[in-house]
């Protein structure tokens, strides 16, 4: 344990968060995401939800300030205007962080896939709910920040 650190933060996971470069995305994905087939680094860390992973990892990540969307959900296939509870969760997350929800968006399944696949690392956790899947892209933190 470390002091000011979410307890949901690993080792493997605060070693990948920190290995992350600017402009790198890590994927919050749920039980039913083919994570292992997507992922070139797989953290699996079933007790979570991606809502309480998202939450923990917005804790200590900074967020790119050069793209419009750095967090980007999968859609609802057949109903992309659909906002499923855990994409909710998502929004009032990032809102707690100071994200507004101009600067989400989403991905259809096959794009939210490939964006995976192209990530720096995928993040399964338990979560059951249907698309309880997230990407965020790290942004950098300043000189004097």
């Amino acid at each position: 344990m470390l002091i000011g650190i979410d307890p949901l933060l690993t080792a493997d996971l605060l070693h990948a968060l920190r290995a992350m470069g600017h402009g790198d995305s890590i994927a919050v994905v749920d039980a039913n995401f083919p994570a292992a087939t997507c992922a070139r680094r797989l953290i699996v860390l079933p007790g979570t939800t991606s809502g309480q992973m998202l939450r923990a990892i917005l804790g200590v990540l900074p967020i790119d300030d050069f793209v419009a969307e750095p967090l980007r959900t999968m859609q609802v296939v057949g109903d992309p205007a659909a906002v499923p509870p855990a994409v909710a969760e998502f929004r009032r997350i990032a809102a707690a962080a100071g994200i507004g929800a101009a600067r989400i968006g989403g991905r259809d399944r096959h794009e939210f896939y490939a964006d995976s696949r192209d990530g720096f690392a995928i993040v399964q956790t338990g979560d059951r709910r249907r698309y309880a899947n997230i990407l965020i892209t790290k942004g950098v933190i300043a000189a004097g920040d």
